[in-house]
Order: structure tokens, then sequence, then C-alpha cells
């Protein structure tokens, strides 16, 4: 009988280690969800895309050059819950000539709104990572087609990114 006075203590002292080690890691499991839920994991993400990302651009054949406009600087907030992240972006705009320049002289403001609102609606994660900028350069260059009519921007440059 003494033999089994030993063993006891021993399975009980692995029992109660494997327990305290379960709850341990539940709690870490659980401040992790909580703390952190909503972030961008990019480590959990996949880096390869099964879908190809389609843009829909009218572009002259390569013989034929655009010029290149630059537009003042974007500030804006993103769409995030918590209201602390905010974009700065700064793009170049590939136009069909010098009447189409003219024309977004003088359709500043709309162009301007239509692009501070597009970039409000995302969040971080909507523009984070080379594929989503890519959206995003596909999607200023609709916005700024449908304002100024079809075929007037072959493309839109990010010069300079900043999220925060």
């Amino acid at each position: 009988m003494a033999d089994d006075a030993p063993k006891k203590k021993s399975k009980a002292k692995w029992i109660i280690l494997i327990m305290f080690l379960l709850l341990l890691g539940g709690g870490v499991a659980g401040a992790w969800l909580f703390f952190f839920k909503g972030m961008p994991m990019p480590f959990l993400t996949s880096t390869t895309s099964e879908q190809p990302v389609e843009t829909k651009q009218t572009r002259p054949p390569l013989t034929v050059a655009g010029t290149g406009v630059p537009l003042s600087e974007f500030t804006t907030n993103l769409a995030d819950p918590l209201g602390q992240r905010f974009i700065r972006i700064s793009i170049e705009v590939e136009v069909a000539d010098q009447t189409v320049v003219e024309e977004m002289t003088r359709f500043n403001a709309r162009i301007r709104d239509s692009i501070i609102l597009l970039l409000s609606s995302k969040s971080y994660a909507d523009v984070a990572g080379a594929e989503n900028k890519i959206v995003l350069k596909s999607e200023i260059t609709e916005r700024l087609n449908n304002i100024l009519g079809a075929g007037k921007i072959y493309q839109v440059f990010i010069t300079n990114m900043v999220i925060q």
C-alpha cells in the first residue's frame, strides 16, 4: 500500500499542471481575440491570389503617350471602427490630352470630393497590400472617368501613400 501513495500524488500534480496550462492557454487566446479582433493579420492571409484582379482600363496603343497630371495630396480618415486610422495619399493621373487637363481644373472640387468619399469608405484592410492598392487605383480611375467621360483617364499612379 505504500507504493500506491506516491503514484497518486504524482498523478495529481500532473493533472493540476495540465489544468493550469489549459486555463493559461485559454486566457491568452481569449485576451488575443478580445484585444486584436479586427486587426489585420498578414501572417494568416494567403499571399497568392486564386482569382486575378480585373481592371477595366481604356488604354491607347503603347505608341501614344498620355500626359501626367499630379493631383494635390488627399488626407482623410479611414472607415475604422475606432476612428483612429487615416490615409494620406498623393496620386498622378495619366490623361489623354491637354483638354482633359483643362476639364480636370474645371471639375477639381467634384474630383476631390469623389476621391475623398472613396478613401473614407475604405478600411485599413481595404487599402493594405499590393492587390488592394491595384483595386483602389482602378476604382479611382473609374470614378474619374465617370466625371470626365469614358476613356479620358488612362491610369492612376500612387506616388505617395501613408496609412496610420
